[in-house]
């Protein structure tokens, strides 16, 4: 059984982040990361106004810290064609410009898709692609998939 992490070491964890980025610790900014960090998949602004306001901030304040973390690459924002911006705490040992990402649209599990490189970079100069991003793939997951189907 994994044992249990203190809540101090998040708080901790989360100003380390910040710290490194540039960026002031403000009780926002680390509920934002924290509740990112805890979470199994991309949140909307709404989920994550849903579990901070009543900690004490305001919607605005959510939103605010989210575009500054995104800002900073510290946050992966990406939208599923529902035009409703989710964000992903950014892993910086994960290079998503190196192979495309599968999100389900209906739950919006994000997995990666290691056996599909994408081209080389000498490949995307002689196609005028000066930097690739992120790749996106969009469908439906087995779980979501299975349960539609019943």
């Amino acid at each position: 059984m994994k044992p249990k992490k203190n809540p101090v070491d998040d708080v901790l964890e989360a100003r380390r982040i910040l710290k490194e980025a540039g960026l002031r610790s403000t009780p926002a900014r680390i509920s934002v990361i924290i509740a990112l960090k805890r979470s199994a998949k991309p949140q909307t602004h709404a989920e994550l106004a849903d579990q901070l306001v009543p900690l004490g901030f305001d919607k605005a304040t959510v939103f605010r810290n989210l575009t500054d973390l995104a800002e900073v690459d510290l946050v992966i924002r990406t939208e599923l064609g529902d035009h409703v911006w989710r964000f992903l705490l950014a892993d910086p040992s994960h290079d998503r410009s190196s192979h495309p990402h599968f999100v389900c649209m209906d739950c919006g599990m994000v997995s990666c898709i290691e056996d599909m490189p994408l081209p080389n970079p000498s490949v995307r100069r002689s196609h005028n692609i000066a930097r690739i991003s992120e790749v996106l793939v969009k469908g439906h997951c087995g779980t979501c998939s299975s349960a539609g189907a019943v």
